[in-house]
């Protein structure tokens, strides 16, 4: 690779050919061998940060300052970075975390082992407990800074100026720390293109690009409703082609698993996003302008996107310790499940009584007249919290096992009792874009100063409801203030939601209806959102939209997930993807980290609201394709060891 701006593959006369080979911190290892050999691509992506993530890196860090980046990176370019100079393919990535400078030495000490000539570069300044950036400006953080507030880790969300500014330098690898994951996208587009910050249509285009790429193979059939349609046995992962204008085209590599499909793309789409303004560091998305076609087989193409200006305020993220944890599962099997479960929360109680949090959750997993024991059982799962660890420690579950010999019928447990362990709290703060130092040290070192992108006004344009933010590792760097309600910005007051699609709104079908699963006709994805959840439900035809428009209301979501009807529930209407995204506010508690819920993330709540029933017209039923009783499960064309030939 040569290192001189212009460089080899920046082609801007064609497509930007860009994939992603990492959804998450644990993603399938070999995905970057997969991408750099299955095809052509011109820069290769990884996402490694999300909420959990930070707090991991942070105590990573805690134990060792030269650590807090994702190390599975480095054992990556062990091979990939060979692949990557041989085929003149860059490599962008978040994967820096809390430490990007750390690792960007390290993969140089890498090309230096492997006697590769590849010249790598950084982008820093998104870690306010190291720069004390946003003193207290931020809401969470003190006159002291966010170093001063208890937290392990604060990281404002930054954009992909950097990440332009690198690769314009001649950079072959970019690592970075905390930039929005659609950033990995939107940077690049904007140097292969040598877009100007003030090219909101385009940049909101490659912004939806990189959204619908930044979770992996979610977007090629992977947590897929509909996934008994395709095999989906080991998805590849997917790619963008990008235009001048900002439209792309949405595929992957031939011969590899998995789907491309107008609905494998509105799921990720509408994943982990909230309201139509897709609030980021360098534009605003509008998400109601999005328009997707098929294009051919596994090619979906993305048009028509429109963008305003960024918000002046960008995201934190903002993790601590928030105390110990310590949980034991009751195995209770047979008859009398209630008060089997009653006895033995009885018997704890006065050991519990001192503790800050206790939860009990009975699943009823049981069945009468089981053919296995197993199927004949019942989990019930005490979860306990507390600052101090002692309270719940081994001696809280080991007084559990105590009961053996003298409680239910039956007793026993899932897992011999364990010490407490520590739990993190998110939380999401913001602070002026201008305050926060966005650097890119580019190869030969030189530090750039990378100024904030222009904001419409003072006080931008916000959400009717809470703006569109990161919290697992999906979205922009927008602020987000208090629990989210409706008008609840930091930024000002409400503004008018954008117009819907002009064309005219179908109407719903009538006629004799029958009770079956939501599901039967309707898609779902879910995620967490901090201690919020995300819902999207999409449909496939006109009528089916009309129906589901009317039907699936606040009110009615509430009554089919009773677990969400003392919440705030917000509803957002994206006419153009058939599609409704409910916000659930409060659900999750203080994130992943803290283990709050059965269901932490909130990834199957999208699941959940499909199984339940309701009344469906009998033409929609009718026009629903027929479910497959298993997946089909041909071998996929790419298989551990790299493509088959």
């Amino acid at each position: 690779m040569t290192t001189a701006p212009g460089s080899p593959g920046r082609q801007p006369d064609r497509p930007l050919l860009i994939g992603n080979a990492s959804g998450f911190y644990g993603d399938r290892f070999g995905a970057l061998r997969e991408m750099l050999t299955g095809g052509p691509l011109d820069v290769v992506t990884g996402d490694y940060l999300a909420e959990l993530t930070m707090l991991i890196l942070g105590r990573d860090r805690l134990k060792n300052p030269d650590l807090g980046y994702a190390k599975t990176f480095l054992r990556q370019l062990e091979e990939g970075l060979g692949l990557a100079h041989e085929r003149g393919v860059r490599i962008v990535a978040n994967a820096g975390g809390l430490n990007p400078a750390g690792l960007a030495g390290a993969v140089r000490a890498l090309a230096a082992k492997l006697s590769l000539p590849v010249s790598v570069a950084h982008v820093d300044g998104d870690d306010l407990m190291r720069t004390g950036a946003g003193a207290g400006q931020g809401q969470g953080a003190g006159e002291g800074g966010y170093g001063g507030s208890g937290a392990l880790t604060a990281n404002a969300y930054l954009g992909g100026a950097g990440i332009t500014a690198c690769l314009r330098a001649g950079a072959d690898v970019v690592v970075t720390g905390r930039v929005t994951d659609a950033a990995l996208v939107s940077g690049p587009a904007a140097w292969w293109f040598d877009w100007a910050p003030e090219d909101h249509d385009r940049l909101a285009g490659a912004v939806v690009a990189g959204h619908v790429l930044e979770c992996g193979t979610q977007a090629t059939g992977g947590n897929y409703s509909f996934f008994t349609r395709h095999d989906v046995s080991r998805p590849g992962f997917p790619l963008a082609e990008i235009a001048r204008d900002g439209s792309s085209v949405i595929t992957k590599h031939p011969g590899t698993g998995g789907a491309v499909t107008v609905g494998t793309v509105t799921a990720q789409l509408l994943y982990e996003t909230q309201g139509v303004r897709y609030l980021g560091p360098d534009v605003t998305a509008r998400l109601d302008t999005v328009r997707l076609s098929e294009a051919g087989p596994d090619r979906v193409a993305v048009s028509g996107v429109r963008g305003e200006a960024p918000p002046e305020r960008l995201k934190v993220g903002v993790t601590r310790i928030g105390g110990w944890r310590n949980e034991v599962v009751f195995v209770l099997t047979g008859l009398d499940i209630e008060a089997k479960s009653a006895l033995v929360r009885a018997q704890l109680a006065p050991l519990l009584s001192g503790v800050a949090s206790v939860a009990w959750t009975l699943s009823r997993t049981d069945h009468e007249d089981a053919a296995t024991e197993e199927t004949a059982s019942a989990l019930l799962r005490l979860v306990v919290r507390d600052p101090d660890p002692d309270r719940v420690g081994r001696a809280l579950t080991s007084a559990a096992i105590e009961l053996a010999l003298g409680s239910y019928p039956g007793f026993h447990v899932t897992a011999p009792p364990g010490p407490a362990q520590p739990y993190g709290v998110f939380a999401s703060d913001h602070v002026p874009a201008a305050s926060v130092p966005h650097t890119a040290t580019l190869p030969d070192g030189t530090r750039v100063p990378i100024p904030p992108a222009p904001s419409a006004s003072p006080t931008p344009l916000v959400l009717s409801a809470p703006p569109a933010f990161e919290a697992r590792g999906s979205g922009g760097g927008a602020p987000v203030s208090g629990r989210g309600g409706v008008g609840d910005s930091p930024a000002g007051p409400t503004a008018p939601e954008p117009e819907a699609a002009a064309a005219p709104e179908p109407e719903a079908p009538t006629g004799p209806t029958r009770r079956a699963p939501l599901g039967t006709i309707a898609g779902a994805r879910s995620g967490d959102k901090g201690g919020d959840a995300n819902v999207g439900v999409w449909v496939e035809s006109d009528p089916a939209w009309a129906w589901l428009r009317d039907t699936l209301t606040v009110e009615a979501f509430k009554e089919l997930l009773p677990e969400t009807a003392p919440l705030e529930v917000t509803r957002h209407p994206l006419p153009r993807l058939r599609a409704l995204n409910f916000t659930v506010t409060g659900i999750l508690g203080d994130g992943v980290a803290s283990g709050h819920r059965f269901d932490p993330q909130a990834k199957a709540l999208g699941e959940w609201l499909r199984a339940r029933h309701l009344d469906i017209p009998e033409s929609l039923l009718q026009a629903a394709p027929p479910p497959a009783a298993v997946p089909p499960t041909t071998v996929p064309a790419t298989t551990p060891e790299g493509p088959r030939q």
